[in-house]
């Protein structure tokens, strides 16, 4: 077996109309089709529910559930916020500024871009609490090819240790990446 993409990803959303406007007005993401159920499928369960689907570039579908008879959404209180985020791709640093621009209209609070050496981004939160992270590739030429070698061993190491690896030191220290390889 070779998975060929992810089909789709789905979450859960308070309101399904609020949350395709988001998604579509702010982030230019298309509508795709809406599938609207009394009964859970794979269950059988009495259930109703609206999944709604929305295109995110490339064939990546980002798809989210209203379930009405649910008790209110919550999130997993042991893990931070930050870490429990969907990030999406622009293509460059102006595109993410003029995202900004437009999120800050619309009052929303944007944090960034924050500078990852190999991306820059920034953060937000969608109607339903949903951290969002728009991201722009900036890595030099050779940069990911470094980290994909050292992966291996920084990952033994975090398993050993649980401390941060130096193995990509280089990432976050201002030295010049191409003066170092």
């Amino acid at each position: 077996m070779k998975i060929t993409r992810i089909h789709h990803v789905a979450y859960r959303c308070k309101d399904a109309k609020e949350t395709v406007e988001f998604y579509r007005d702010l982030l230019n993401m298309d509508f795709q089709l809406a599938i609207a159920e009394d009964k859970v499928p794979s269950t059988g369960a009495p259930d109703p529910y609206m999944h709604v689907f929305l295109d995110a570039g490339q064939g990546n579908v980002l798809a989210f559930f209203e379930i009405p008879n649910s008790p209110d959404m919550g999130r997993d209180e042991n893990t931070p916020a930050w870490v429990q985020h969907i990030a999406f791709e622009v293509e460059t640093m102006d595109e993410l500024l003029e995202a900004k621009s437009r999120l800050e209209g619309a009052g929303i609070d944007v944090l960034g871009p924050t500078d990852h050496a190999i991306f820059k981004s920034i953060y937000f939160f969608d109607p339903n609490g949903h951290r969002i992270e728009l991201a722009t590739n900036t890595a030099k030429p050779g940069m990911l090819e470094e980290l994909k070698r050292v992966a291996p061993a920084m990952l033994d190491e975090w398993a050993e240790t649980k401390k941060a690896p130096n193995h990509a030191a280089w990432l976050h220290s201002g030295e010049d990446f191409n003066s170092k390889n």
